[in-house]
């Protein structure tokens, strides 16, 4: 299958105000974000004409930004009304929508309190991450790579420099056949996937390890609501890697994945099952429910 390169498209990048030709939408190869990582970003999905619990994904994108130490020059409300521009600019109805603010080309040294915040916003045709056959489960090898201790990077943080150890762990897992990595924390307890968040049912419950060195997923939260609207105990917990054996299901949450679920981890076997099933027939229906629908039942 060919692909499309992001740099020359047809479609509109809404970018510091206003919407632009994809192909004019070009930055300095000196931006600080670019050689300092100093940037962060949200990953969200429309469907039917409506993105998934935007609000929150505006909100979490402004704190990110805060805790990299500066403020998007814009509020939540209108964030949310260049996304919704941006889609409906492209004729999307379903769609992959991806915010990202940046520090800018003013200054280039480690320090960089002169370079100017930007925020760019664009939109693509995204299917989920592992394809339309995801319900026979994915492969996930075991990286070598584990997750910062939260006092050596702002984990809590949508920070585009935190992803570059998910790039090594992905690329690599690919290489030994498998279709990503999952990855531990620096204590090694089981952390996540390189881009989404892990379940495991254990005895009728599901398991999920505490975000403390990760992000902790809108997906994921939106998971564990559905399953306690079902009476499906949750628990948040430090899961140790020898404790995955004993699981009878697993599964990713996350925007671009979705509810995919797991069929290998390393060696070991899983079968996706009707805790599995049942979320993600609830989270399907529950993205193309109006957005107050949305904020009642992902509350």
């Amino acid at each position: 299958m060919s692909l499309i390169p992001f740099d020359d498209r047809d479609g509109m990048i809404w970018w510091d105000g206003a919407l632009r030709p994809w192909r004019d939408a070009k930055l300095h190869v000196l931006s600080h974000g670019l050689h300092y990582a100093s940037a962060v970003f949200e990953g969200e999905r429309a469907y039917a004409g409506n993105i998934f619990r935007l609000r929150d994904h505006s909100e979490r994108l402004i704190q990110s930004g805060k805790i990299l130490g500066f403020d998007i020059p814009y509020s939540a409300a209108e964030i949310d009304a260049a996304c919704n521009e941006v889609v409906a600019a492209n004729g999307f109805t379903d769609a992959y929508v991806r915010p990202l603010a940046w520090r800018g080309s003013e200054q280039l040294s480690v320090s960089a309190q002169q370079t100017k915040i930007h925020l760019a916003i664009a939109a693509w045709a995204w299917p989920n991450l592992f394809g339309s056959d995801r319900m026979k489960g994915i492969a996930l090898g075991v990286a070598k790579w584990r997750r910062p201790d939260p006092r050596t990077a702002p984990t809590a943080s949508k920070a585009a420099g935190l992803y570059m150890i998910g790039t090594l762990s992905k690329h690599a897992a690919e290489a030994e056949g498998f279709n990503d990595a999952l990855m531990l924390t620096a204590d090694g307890f089981v952390a996540e996937a390189t881009g989404a968040n892990i379940f495991f049912a254990f005895d009728g419950a599901l398991h999920t390890p505490t975000p403390d060195c990760f992000l902790d997923g809108i997906t994921r939260r939106t998971v564990m609501a559905l399953a306690r609207a079902r009476q499906i105990p949750v628990h948040e917990r430090h899961i140790k890697p020898e404790e995955m054996a004993q699981a009878s299901e697993v599964f990713l949450a996350g925007t671009a994945a979705e509810i995919t679920p797991v069929r290998q981890i390393g060696d070991l076997r899983f079968s996706p099952g009707a805790i599995t099933a049942t979320l993600i027939a609830d989270y399907d229906a529950l993205v193309r429910m109006p957005p107050d629908e949305v904020a009642k039942r992902a509350a």
